[in-house]
């Protein structure tokens, strides 16, 4: 059933996460722009209807939102907890997460990875609170995101990437807490596939010239 059949039903917080996700990954692939992605975030999560999801991604290439979810191309992101605890250990959040406003690492005598490339921001701005004592936490985020750090580091570092979106409307990771013996590092990268569709691009540019 298409969605311009049924206008005025309630779009649910799945609908909208799975929007949010089409609207990070078109950010991601320079499709839309900061200012376009951050006006396109505040209208999806004032939208209670269909008619009013469908204008977001109605001019994206991927699956417009479809009320028949066993067809749907995205999962729903998975919600896990908000803390995440590391003791002589490793942990990991990766592929189609929901990010909490808040998401708490305590590591201690091991290593963390977090992935944001495809993962679902709940707000344009979300805070990951460190605290890190003899270990290492990897941090990877896509194009387009600006990564503010206020971490305190002892004997210890945090590597990010120079930011190259200045607009202050663009999603933001703040990162805060500390780190003793230990460090955080920060990169920035597109996934495999989307790293393939870019290349493909390039090959397609150059064959219309």
């Amino acid at each position: 059933m298409e969605l311009e059949n049924i206008p005025q039903l309630r779009a649910s917080d799945s609908d909208r996460d799975s929007v949010a996700e089409i609207l990070g990954e078109a950010l991601s692939e320079g499709r839309l722009t900061p200012e376009e992605h951050a006006e396109r975030l505040d209208r999806l999560y004032a939208a209670k209807t269909y008619a009013e999801l469908e204008p977001l991604t109605g001019d994206l290439p991927k699956p417009r939102v479809s009320l028949t979810k066993e067809s749907a191309a995205l999962p729903p992101p998975v919600h896990g907890s908000d803390t995440i605890h590391c003791l002589f250990s490793a942990a990991d959040r990766k592929g189609r997460w929901l990010v909490d406003p808040v998401t708490t690492v305590n590591c201690f005598f091991g290593g963390v990875e977090l992935d944001f490339r495809t993962a679902v921001l709940t707000q344009r701005e979300v805070v990951v609170d460190v605290s890190c004592a003899f270990g290492g936490i990897d941090i990877t985020v896509p194009p387009g995101v600006r990564v503010e750090n206020t971490i305190s580091a002892v004997f210890g570092g945090v590597d990010t990437p120079e930011n190259e979106i200045l607009d202050p409307q663009a999603p933001v990771i703040r990162l805060t807490g500390y780190v003793l013996f230990g460090g955080v590092t920060v990169k920035r990268k597109l996934t495999r596939e989307q790293r393939r569709e870019q290349r493909a691009a390039r090959k397609a540019s150059r064959r219309s010239c």
